[in-house]
């Protein structure tokens, strides 16, 4: 069982201890689930977590960070693919539930309810974490916007129903010159080019855009205000990512902590040996340190902080770089089994490395974090 004593945080309200408790014992009658065919399940997924209600605050006027948080920490410490289908509904209306029209924020009832899954449609092949380089256009034309290029690496891509896509209007140079537009998925003119296979198993696809028309209600708030949406939703989500890492590594330091009392070795149990004990220290000041920062970036934003980009960039880069050396600490006192294809450290291997890349890399987190510091007085 996870040492859920960090509940009793005054980051927490008693809503967020009595969802705690709900979705964990959701997760121990639900998860894991079989990955072998991982658009079925994750379609599926998303239709049993809407259906429990754990998706309601995915999207809407009003989003509790604190909640998403706590909400993939616990499905990460259960199932990376569960973690990735909740993630994936919040992220990709994000931008419709900050920025989106009556009309356009109809959609959200559906993604709450499990019965639409959504994307977010970002990264291109030349431009990843510099956003100001994508080279997808959407030209006027008329009453309507006509849509040229390629985005990779899109979570859910083939099995998505919407897309949020940004791309180039050129109202001005780099980042003053992007929109954000809703795409349904049975667009004419959006083609799933390539299926894109990773170490975790996720959806991921390489989409192409080949002069698909799109009405003008498609685009989402005013044209050029592109980079401040994808901010304003990255803002809000990233934190979650580092929300991701901690329940990965929570799973990890669970499982070590079981090893060590079980395995013996030389004459004696693994938890005996200081060295050992040293690593367990270690794993657990990481995954405390961690979360202390999660959850600041998350309450921060929950008490009405326009932005929390500074607070946010340090919890994305710390959750994930510390689980990723929990995780090896882990893998090491496993042995042999923590590198057995199909054993949950190996699991946990396997989805940890990503997230020190989407939603922006390690190293981009560092300069946002330094010119934040660099532009206070």
């Amino acid at each position: 069982m996870s040492d859920k004593r960090f509940l009793e945080w005054p980051f927490f309200e008693a809503q967020h201890r009595e969802l705690s408790e709900q979705l964990e014992a959701w997760c121990r009658t639900e998860l894991p689930r079989d990955h072998s065919d991982v658009d079925a399940t994750c379609i599926q997924l998303v239709r049993d977590l809407g259906k429990a209600g754990f998706l309601e605050g995915t999207a809407g006027e009003h989003i509790d960070v604190r909640s998403l948080c706590l909400i993939r920490e616990t499905l990460a410490r259960h199932d990376g693919l569960a973690d990735f289908a909740f993630a994936m509904q919040g992220l990709g209306t994000g931008a419709i539930s900050l920025y989106g029209s009556d009309e356009q924020k109809q959609w959200l009832d559906k993604t709450r309810r499990g019965e639409a899954l959504s994307a977010f449609a970002l990264s291109e092949p030349r431009s990843g974490s510099d956003v100001a380089q994508l080279d997808t256009t959407a030209e006027r034309d008329g009453d309507s916007y006509r849509l040229n290029g390629e985005k990779t690496w899109i979570s859910n891509g083939g099995i998505a129903d919407i897309y949020t896509v940004f791309a180039r209007t050129g109202e001005g140079p780099g980042a003053k010159g992007l929109s954000a537009f809703l795409v349904p998925a049975d667009t004419p003119g959006l083609e799933i080019r390539e299926r894109l296979e990773s170490v975790a198993p996720h959806p991921l696809a390489r989409l192409g855009f080949n002069d698909m028309v799109l009405p003008a209600s498609a685009l989402i708030g005013k044209p050029g205000q592109g980079f401040r949406i994808a901010m304003s939703v990255l803002d809000v989500f990233r934190s979650t990512v580092g929300a991701a890492a901690l329940g990965f590594a929570r799973r990890a330091l669970e499982e070590s902590l079981s090893r060590s009392r079980s395995r013996e070795l030389f004459g004696a149990t693994l938890s005996d040996l200081q060295m050992v004990q040293g690593h367990l220290a270690d794993m657990a000041l990481n995954v405390d340190a961690a979360a202390l920062l999660v959850y600041r970036a998350a309450w921060t934003k929950d008490q009405g902080a326009e932005r929390v980009t500074r607070e946010a960039a340090m919890a994305k880069l710390f959750a994930t770089d510390q689980a990723q050396q929990v995780i090896d600490q882990a893998v090491q006192l496993h042995g042999g089994d923590g590198v057995r294809k199909g054993h949950i450290i190996e699991s946990l291997y396997r989805e940890i490395r990503a997230l020190r890349i989407y939603e922006g890399a390690s190293d981009v987190q560092k300069v946002v974090i330094a010119r934040s510091m660099l532009a206070e007085e």
